[in-house]
C-alpha cells in the first residue's frame, strides 16, 4: 500500500481508521493495476491516469466514492449529482463492509469508466471510456 494512503489511514479515529484499512486492503487487491496515491487529500486509485474509486472522511462516516459509479446499476450505491457520474456509500464500521458487493462493485469499476482524465479539455463534457 502507498506509504501516503497508511499514514491518511493512521490518523483516523479508531473505528474510522479499521473502515479505510479493510477499504484499503481490499481495493488493492482487486485492482492490482491501479496507481494509488492521496488526491485532493483523500486515497484514490487510477487506471491509466482516470479516477476509479476513492474514499474520505465526512459527517456521514467514510464515504466510498466511484467515479463512475452512477452506471453500475447497483441499488446501494447512492447517486447525488446529475452532472457528473459518481456514487458513493457510507461506512461507520467495518461490519458495515459487503466484501462480496464491494468486489462485485470494483470489476465494474474497471470496465465502467467515464473519462474524468481529460474533463477539463473537454470543457466540463464527460465521454464514456
Amino acid at each position: 500500500m502507498n506509504a501516503d494512503i497508511q499514514k491518511y489511514n493512521e490518523k483516523q479515529a479508531s473505528t474510522d481508521k479499521e473502515v479505510c484499512e479493510l477499504l484499503a486492503k481490499i481495493i488493492d487487491s482487486k485492482l492490482t493495476k491501479a496507481e494509488n496515491k492521496i488526491w485532493h487529500a483523500h486515497p484514490v486509485w487510477f487506471l491509466n491516469g482516470n479516477p476509479i474509486v476513492g474514499y474520505s472522511k465526512q459527517k456521514g462516516g467514510i464515504r466510498l466514492m466511484f467515479w463512475s459509479g452512477a452506471d453500475f446499476d447497483e441499488v446501494n450505491l447512492n447517486i447525488l449529482g446529475k452532472k457528473f457520474k459518481d456514487a458513493s456509500i457510507f461506512y461507520n464500521n467495518v461490519s458495515d463492509i459487503n466484501t462480496t458487493e464491494l468486489k462485485r462493485w470494483l470489476e465494474k469499476a474497471q470496465s465502467i469508466q467515464w473519462d474524468y482524465k481529460n474533463i477539463v479539455q473537454r470543457k466540463g463534457q464527460l465521454v464514456k471510456i
